[in-house]
């Protein structure tokens, strides 16, 4: 099981650049295990894009919530930022998204919009805990990639901190508060780690 890695604070190394040129399968990491990640992360980033989107779409035009709709807007665009990096990457490694992606899209416009029905702080729970799994997520294959393939380790040491900022954001504005947080937390996170599992395979 790869080396966990400790939180950092988001930013805490400025030397990190995304523009890291990616090492080429075969280099490090092996081609299918390369793929492995590349389809996952793809998979997560696009999942999360429709979350946040669907979440703004239910809060946009409300009387009191315009502070909220831009600061889910705002995490939407730099998911969306993640996600074209591997699309890129994808493209490039010939390497396919997962099948589930469908599937995903779905799942993530429901669960986005059924939080924010909830609420405000439901819908921050729904943030806290999707950002948690990915972030533990990104501190694995950073662990199992810090040495065989520094540059993508890198790259995703970048996101990471940034995935962080979002769950910061989300404790803050009072996640933990959301009625039935331990059962919400619990059953997100749940179907997330799911998810992870089929769309590395899959």
């Amino acid at each position: 099981m790869p080396e966990r890695l400790e939180p950092e604070s988001p930013g805490a190394d400025p030397t990190v650049d995304r523009r890291i040129p990616l090492a080429r399968p075969g280099r490090g990491a092996s081609r299918r295990r390369r793929a492995e990640i590349l389809r996952v992360d793809h998979a997560g980033e696009y999942a999360a894009v429709h979350i946040y989107r669907a979440q703004k779409a239910v809060f946009e035009g409300r009387a009191g919530k315009a502070a909220l709709a831009g600061d889910l807007g705002d995490m939407r665009d730099q998911e969306a930022v993640h996600l074209a990096r591997f699309d890129a990457l994808l493209n490039a490694e010939r390497v396919r998204p997962t099948l589930m992606t469908p599937v995903w899209r779905l799942a993530a416009m429901a669960l986005g919009a059924s939080t924010a029905l909830m609420g405000d702080k439901a819908a921050h729970a729904c943030t806290e805990a999707v950002e948690s799994v990915i972030e533990e997520h990104y501190a694995d294959q950073i662990a199992e990639l810090r040495d065989r393939d520094p540059a993508l380790a890198a790259e995703l040491s970048v996101f990471r901190d940034e995935e962080l900022v979002h769950h910061a954001h989300a404790v803050d504005h009072g996640a933990r508060e959301a009625p039935g947080y331990g059962l919400l937390n619990a059953v997100i996170k749940a179907g997330c780690r799911v998810a992870i599992k089929i769309s590395e395979k899959v």
